[in-house]
């Protein structure tokens, strides 16, 4: 009799679960399509890249799922002066003994944010925060696969890029959406 019961027990704990498995599929939606994609593993690339002319560099990071990017990181890097700007880690160490001119160093814009829009905004009239507008491209790509961005890079010009992107108003717009498209392309 105990026997019986331990298995009447056991049986209707895995119909329990098995339950409470199904619904929540349900709930969520998935289903083997969905699986499918979810148990895909993500995979990280990563670039570097000249989106914005000749006087900084990029890094574009990507995290992909089969193959949509499911992340995005966007910074970009030039000289600024130590007077106004954080200089990467050890700009102020042996790293930093090698700057041409010890009044400058490499700094992040997205670490010097506030700095760098304020010039943005004198330089050429920027209306968004340079970390604001990174932000937004790296959403922008989010969920996409690189077949559509290249379609969508192959058929918008750098100034349709501009508008394209809610909430990004930087003029090289296209050149940070190639930089993703290289990250995820790097993907092995």
């Amino acid at each position: 009799m105990k026997k019986f019961s331990l298995l009447l027990i056991s049986l209707g704990l895995v119909a329990v679960f098995a339950g409470c498995s199904s619904n929540s599929q349900a709930q969520n939606g998935s289903g083997s399509a969905a699986t499918a994609v979810d148990s895909a593993p993500v995979k990280m690339g990563r670039v570097e890249y000249a989106a914005h002319g000749t006087k900084c560099f990029t890094v574009a990071v990507v995290a992909m799922q089969g193959d949509k990017i499911v992340g995005a990181s966007l910074d970009d890097y030039q000289f600024m002066s130590t007077d106004v700007a954080k200089g990467v880690p050890n700009s102020d160490q042996d790293f930093g003994q090698n700057y041409k001119d010890p009044k400058m160093v490499l700094a992040s814009k997205k670490a010097n944010a506030e700095y760098y829009s304020e010039h943005m905004k004198e330089e050429a009239g920027a209306t968004t925060p340079v970390d604001e507008s990174l932000t937004a491209i790296e959403q922008y790509v989010t969920g996409k696969t690189v077949a559509e961005l290249e379609d969508e890079l192959s058929n918008k010009s750098a100034e349709q890029w501009v508008d394209a992107v809610s909430g990004a108003t930087l003029v090289d717009t296209q050149g940070y959406v190639k930089a993703l498209v290289e990250a995820a392309k790097s993907v092995k």
